[in-house]
């Protein structure tokens, strides 16, 4: 059997999506004849946890660590947060007025901190595993970026070793929807940039996570990328049971930033209360993940408190429990110039319940052409109150046609994702 060295930041006892993508293939790849040897943070600063990520881990597997130095303890300190507060994304999660510390820090971060906050982890990474691969060869390595820390870290391994290197991302680099938030000097920005087309010249393979980011990326220089979608994992859907809930559940599970905000939905809701004394009692909003204020503000404006349960970060199961017995999945899209490639991991999720999806953004976006193709649901633009209203109520009194096509749905499992990456693999090795 091959050895394939996978390098992930993101590895249990992390939470939230970002994990699951490496821990997927690391799960599936025996089945194509490949043995991952995973390498990953000791001692990560982790927004949060779940423990129950532990269980998709293949038995007997290698698993390396080396602790790694990261900032965001100081970061705490100096802002006056708690050191065991989780921190999230300032550049998605706002308060309600930013502080001046946070401004510094995501300047300090895009310019100093290069390619990211794990910067300080590349050095003794390449060396913990260039003395790891002079007694064990491997046949290839995979990494899996953001954070893009993982991407250099491979880059160095594969031109010393001259190992055989796929270069996976998540999201872009300089082309992701923040890049133009880190407040980069010129300096900085020549860097970021030096640095992508380094790793654009030494990978065999570049895979991305959309098929409209695979041509933005070939427009910078990139070749040889083909498309590898986030997907789901049936073992999550396997014991899973319906709860025949009384309620109307409209959720959504994961970051709502205020990119995000379903302003329009939030007024359809308000008055379809209005309209519809039966939709006011039976109508509940369930978020699971971190909401920024404005999200919360519109949620009030629009008169939809008493109607809304705020879960906080849930694990993953509870997750996938959640939007299971959900009448409609919201996915909004950040407004960003990127949304037309921006395939959100819970998308896949959301299909494979078979329950309507409520996308809002582009109506020409990668993701809307799956929805449509899985007829799961529907795209409409963020302001499109009509369109709306039609669906949501549809979906409410049962007399929207509803038909999935589960066969398209399964394309999209990790099982089979990571079929098309272990072909890569022997591709380059």
């Amino acid at each position: 059997m091959k050895r394939v060295l996978i390098i992930t930041y993101y590895w249990p006892p992390s939470g939230g999506i970002g994990v699951h993508r490496c821990l997927k293939f690391a799960k599936y790849l025996r089945n194509f004849g490949w043995e991952p040897i995973v390498y990953t943070a000791e001692n990560a600063q982790y927004p949060y946890f779940d423990d129950s990520n532990f269980k998709h881990i293949p038995e007997g597997i290698t698993i390396l660590k080396h602790k790694i130095i990261e900032p965001f303890n100081l970061f705490k300190v100096v802002s006056g947060r708690k050191k065991d507060e989780a921190l999230t994304n300032p550049m998605h999660i706002r308060d309600k007025k930013q502080k001046f510390i946070d401004k510094f820090a995501i300047w300090v971060r895009g310019n100093f901190f290069i390619p990211d906050a794990r910067a300080l982890w590349i050095k003794p990474s390449v060396k913990f595993l260039s003395k790891y691969l002079k007694d064990n060869p491997v046949d290839a390595i995979l990494t899996d970026g953001p954070p893009h820390t993982n991407t250099v870290i491979g880059c160095k391994l594969a031109k010393n070793f001259n190992i055989p290197w796929l270069a996976d991302f998540q999201d872009p680099w300089t082309q992701v929807d923040y890049y133009k938030l880190l407040k980069l000097t010129k300096w900085g920005d020549k860097k970021h940039k030096k640095l992508e087309q380094e790793v654009f010249k030494t990978a065999k393979k570049i895979t991305i996570a959309s098929p409209t980011w695979k041509i933005d990326l070939q427009k910078i220089g990139a070749k040889n990328v083909d498309v590898i979608f986030w997907g789901y994992d049936e073992d999550d859907f396997k014991n899973i049971q319906k709860d025949n809930h009384s309620d109307f559940v409209i959720s959504h599970a994961g970051l709502l930033g205020y990119d995000r905000n379903p302003q329009t939905l939030f007024e359809v809701l308000k008055n379809l209360k209005l309209k519809d004394e039966n939709f006011a009692k039976k109508l509940k909003i369930k978020l699971a993940g971190s909401i920024d204020y404005s999200v919360k503000q519109a949620i009030e404006k629009a008169g939809l408190t008493e109607n809304t349960v705020f879960m906080g970060n849930i694990s993953r199961d509870k997750a996938i429990d959640l939007i299971y017995n959900s009448d409609i999945l919201l996915l909004p899209i950040n407004k960003a110039e990127n949304a037309k490639g921006r395939l959100p991991g819970k998308l896949y999720e959301y299909l494979r319940t078979y329950n309507p999806v409520l996308a809002l953004g582009p109506t020409d976006s990668d993701a809307a052409n799956i929805i449509s193709k899985a007829k799961t649901g529907a795209t409409f633009q963020y302001n499109d109150y009509d369109n709306i209203e039609k669906f949501v109520y549809q979906i409410f009194t049962k007399t929207r046609d509803y038909q999935p096509d589960t066969e398209y749905i399964k394309s999209f499992s990790n099982e089979i994702l990571t079929g098309k990456i272990a072909k890569f693999l022997n591709e380059i090795s």
